[in-house]
């Protein structure tokens, strides 16, 4: 289908727009932090593709999901399923050098719990990078769709049902609520209010703040 490819050629996992920027944003996180292959990183949220596929290997990544992810994978990497805004006792106690997210911090569920994960990522190491999509970019990131996310939340869930761009279309409207309701698009405001002591950083496009990038080397 028409919107498949188009969809595929902004987001897709190849060489796609969507692929592009997440090189460039790797390559900012290389300048950040240029010993990282010497690092302990605690990764909340993310996937171990993340790591696999990067340039550089730190010495270890924890990787904390809300999913069952897949236990293969090579011994420096470790995974377990948490919520990175209430941690099990035994992650929470931990120290590392570096915390990482990309594109959580949208999701978590709301101002208190957003306040949780900032906490949890300042206690557990003295740096971090954290990267979440700005609420002000025209186009919603998650849809592909222009203005979606100041809609109402039923022109939203509808637009989640039908949009040709969504990477998958919700079955009922249920599906659509629940998959609007959990993503949040925060501003600058807000990250300077979760992250005070960190250099917000914007990544643009055509002169656009298109995410925010709260980094603390």
């Amino acid at each position: 289908m028409a919107s498949q490819s188009i969809r595929e050629r902004v987001v897709g996992d190849g060489d796609s727009w969507a692929s592009r920027r997440r090189a460039e944003r790797w390559a900012w996180l290389l300048r950040a932090f240029p010993r990282l292959d010497e690092m302990t990183v605690l990764d909340l949220g993310g996937y171990p593709s993340t790591w696999i596929q990067g340039d550089t290997r730190p010495a270890h990544v924890h990787v904390v999901n809300i999913e069952d992810l897949d236990a293969n994978v090579p011994d420096w990497i470790a995974v377990d399923r948490g919520d990175a805004c209430a941690l099990p006792a035994e992650i929470a106690s931990r120290r590392y050098d570096l915390v990482f997210s990309n594109s959580v911090l949208e999701h978590v569920g709301g101002h208190e719990r957003r306040m949780r994960f900032a906490e949890n990522v300042h206690k557990l190491a003295p740096a971090h990078w954290v990267q979440t999509p700005y609420r002000y970019f025209p186009v919603e990131p998650h849809w592909i769709a222009p203005g979606m996310q100041f809609m109402p939340v039923r022109a939203r869930a509808a637009m989640a049902r039908r949009w040709p761009l969504a990477h998958v279309r919700s079955a009922n409207l249920r599906d659509a609520l629940d998959g609007v309701l959990w993503t949040e698009l925060v501003d600058k405001t807000q990250m300077r209010y979760y992250f005070p002591d960190s250099v917000i950083r914007s990544e643009r496009v055509l002169g656009l703040t298109k995410s925010l990038i709260a980094v603390k080397p």
